[in-house]
């Protein structure tokens, strides 16, 4: 299989398959990239994951996830910051130099969007320094906007980037996922914006199906199946100076139903069919 030199998989596409499963099918396919998910690299244990992927020969690409900071009580506000700690130590053991931040949702009883996403810049301005002394970047992923009560008030890069240019790009910058921007006409430009300023620290793909499952959130579709032009979205984000590593993130119940193995290697193919010149 050839140009997967920039592929990676993001370990929720195919989160049927174990760890050392999910590196055997990496190797025996030629995937060079790995992205992963703290819950199960928790349970696997941070450093015998590490030791599994290094070995392996397999990079890091990111740590998924850190944030959740919009708590509005002391308390859950001092418990996010210290869990976003630990995965920053997560990702510096696991060896990526990128923590995806996912920034939470309105807290209960809340409408004040402005104010959850000024607590989100004030737990970046402790963390970014931490990261750095770490060697990690945090990568502020906005989410579409029917995730905003709940899951992240952050809907588009415009917002993402006014959170991340506060802060130096080596400690913070953005994802830029297709899922999650593609119906945005001012995110081209914004992806632009963010190269310039060197702050696009990871790129994500999945494609955009309907109907919507139940829940939404497992509704991401696999390349090819829906409405984004991955093709067109790698050369904005290649035009804007990203050579980075490009993962395919995939919340789907009907690929978790099938062989974890047959997944990845359809991932691979619809990755190369969809972004390759």
């Amino acid at each position: 299989m050839t140009f997967l030199e920039r592929f990676s998989i993001n370990q929720m596409t195919v989160k049927q398959l174990s760890l050392p499963e999910l590196a055997d099918a990496c190797l025996e396919l030629g995937v060079p990239g790995v992205g992963l998910w703290r819950e199960p690299v928790q349970a696997y244990g941070v450093e015998a994951t590490a030791k599994l992927v290094r070995e392996a020969g397999l990079t890091v690409t990111t740590l998924c996830r850190g944030g959740f900071f919009t708590a509005i009580d002391p308390d859950e506000r001092a418990a996010a910051l210290a869990d976003n700690r630990r995965a920053v130590e997560e990702a510096a053991t696991l060896g990526t130099d990128t923590l995806v931040l996912v920034s939470g949702g309105l807290p209960a009883g809340s409408r004040d969007l402005h104010g959850a996403r000024e607590r989100i810049a004030d737990a970046l301005a402790e963390l970014g320094p931490y990261a750095e002394r770490h060697g990690v970047r945090l990568a502020i992923e906005p989410l579409h906007p029917m995730y905003a009560a709940d899951r992240c008030v952050v809907s588009t890069l415009t917002q993402a980037l006014a959170l991340a240019e506060r802060f130096p790009a080596h400690q913070v910058g953005v994802t830029v996922d297709t899922y999650h921007i593609w119906w945005d006409d001012r995110a081209p430009e914004q992806i632009a914006r963010a190269g310039a300023g060197g702050r696009i620290h990871t790129f994500q793909l999945a494609d955009w199906t309907t109907p919507l499952p139940e829940g939404v959130l497992n509704g991401r579709g696999q390349l090819g199946d829906g409405a984004i032009d991955m093709r067109e979205w790698k050369g904005y984000v290649d035009a804007a100076g990203y050579t980075g590593p490009i993962e395919v993130e995939l919340f789907n119940d009907g690929l978790w139903a099938r062989d974890g193995r047959e997944v990845l290697a359809e991932t691979a193919e619809r990755f190369v069919a969809h972004t390759a010149a």
